[in-house]
């Protein structure tokens, strides 16, 4: 990559970790005067398997898709959801805060629910952290907090951490098959630890990566600065291209090998179903 070719890609993972974090502040309210703010920025992206349907976590709470011109907001809940992954059927992790302005404190820490969104619990971390990041890898849950910017990790579920290296994260990826090899998207590149998130050590001469996931033994895919969707199939020693995004994702999510999910900064969300060779709209946000 020429060197200003570099320059304008970390440019834009710097916006994409902005963006990620323009939601700080103690609860998610709407715009004044605002009867419904709609779903706001897109922080998350999954899909229930008991059902197969499509779920947005964005700023003003969590959404199920209906079509690609319709999404509803669960249970009527203004939430704002920074981290948000689909762990089984029905069962979630988010994490970001409260959408009453009274509520007691400006993050929520981890939840879960079991209901698909219906209701949440408080798993751990009520008031302290704000997970940007949260990433299941077998009996091993991984997450970025954007309060002490470190990776941290659990092996029960989330009801306890430990704190692991200080970086600053945009995507984790890990898989259940290797649950102590996580990687890390970082504005400076993809990195890897193979101590449970602990250190980390820089991955060079591939692209720079925006996103990451690892849907497959020894497979991770993500989209680059550019939006072309990256995979490697050796654990990230060499890539190729398998198809592009119209620009840039904000959320990238692979479901497995073949069905990809991934945002744009427009809100809308697309789907490949056929390893990120193409992608189709799977639901646009209503403008003007």
């Amino acid at each position: 990559m020429r060197l200003g070719a570099a320059a304008a890609a970390a440019a834009v993972l710097v916006l994409v970790l902005t963006a990620c974090g323009q939601a700080e502040h103690p609860a998610a309210q709407p715009p004044g005067g605002a009867d419904d703010p709609g779903i706001g920025h897109v922080h998350g992206l999954g899909i229930d398997p008991a059902d197969g349907a499509l779920y947005v976590a964005g700023h003003f709470g969590l959404f199920r898709v209906k079509s690609a011109e319709s999404a509803e907001r669960v249970a009527g809940r203004i939430q704002d959801h920074m981290g948000f992954t689909v762990i089984g059927p029905r069962t979630f992790l988010a994490s970001g805060h409260p959408g009453a302005p009274d509520a007691a404190s400006p993050h929520l820490g981890l939840i879960r629910t079991t209901d698909a969104g219906v209701t949440w619990t408080t798993v751990s971390e009520e008031g302290a952290a704000d997970f940007h990041v949260l990433q299941q890898a077998g009996e091993v849950l991984y997450a970025y907090d954007s309060q002490t910017g470190r990776v941290r990790s659990s092996g029960d579920q989330g009801r306890t951490w430990k704190r692991g290296a200080f970086m600053k994260v945009i995507d984790l990826a890990a898989s259940a098959g290797e649950p102590a090899r996580v990687y890390a998207t970082t504005p400076s590149g993809l990195h890897v630890s193979e101590d449970g998130g602990m250190t980390f050590a820089p991955v060079k001469g591939i692209p720079l990566l925006s996103h990451v996931d690892a849907p497959g033994e020894e497979l991770l895919v993500g989209p680059d600065a550019d939006g072309q969707i990256q995979i490697s199939r050796d654990r990230g020693r060499t890539w190729s291209v398998a198809g592009r995004l119209p620009g840039p994702a904000t959320v990238f999510t692979a479901v497995d090998a073949q069905r990809m999910l991934a945002s744009l900064e427009d809100g809308t969300v697309l789907e490949s179903r056929n390893g990120g060779k193409d992608f189709a709209v799977a639901f646009r946000p209503a403008t003007g």
